[in-house]
């Protein structure tokens, strides 16, 4: 394809679109959460009309989160970047349009205990 706006196309892919442009040139959700790779997400409402601010990358993760996802299962099925990825949830999360279940931090003691039966099992070798 030739002509004018003929550089956004390609041929096998279709329109391309630029990260920063799906993002609106931010690097950082907006609700200032921060979204691990194994943050649990799941669609909490959808939109009603015109939500400012939502777009079809947004419906997207909506429609794929009514079966909770992973963040990282999410940034793979759209083929989009983590860190875009994790800008549209956070603007998700701001309409509250979806819930984010975070895994819950490993305590010392169960690293302890997990390091110690790994040391007898290398040990009864």
């Amino acid at each position: 394809m030739t002509g004018p706006g003929s550089e956004w196309l390609d041929d096998e892919a279709g329109p391309i679109v630029r990260s920063y442009a799906l993002t609106r040139g931010r690097a950082r959700p907006a609700t200032g959460e921060a979204f691990d790779m194994i943050t649990i997400i799941s669609t909490a409402a959808r939109p009603r009309g015109g939500a400012p601010g939502i777009g079809p990358e947004h419906f997207d993760i909506l429609e794929m989160c009514v079966q909770p996802q992973p963040v990282a299962e999410i940034a793979a099925r759209l083929r989009l970047p983590l860190v875009v990825v994790r800008v549209l949830l956070g603007d998700l999360l701001h309409h509250r349009l979806i819930t984010a279940t975070r895994p819950r931090p490993e305590s010392t003691l169960s690293k302890e205990r997990l390091l110690r039966e790994v040391l007898h099992g290398l040990q009864a070798l």
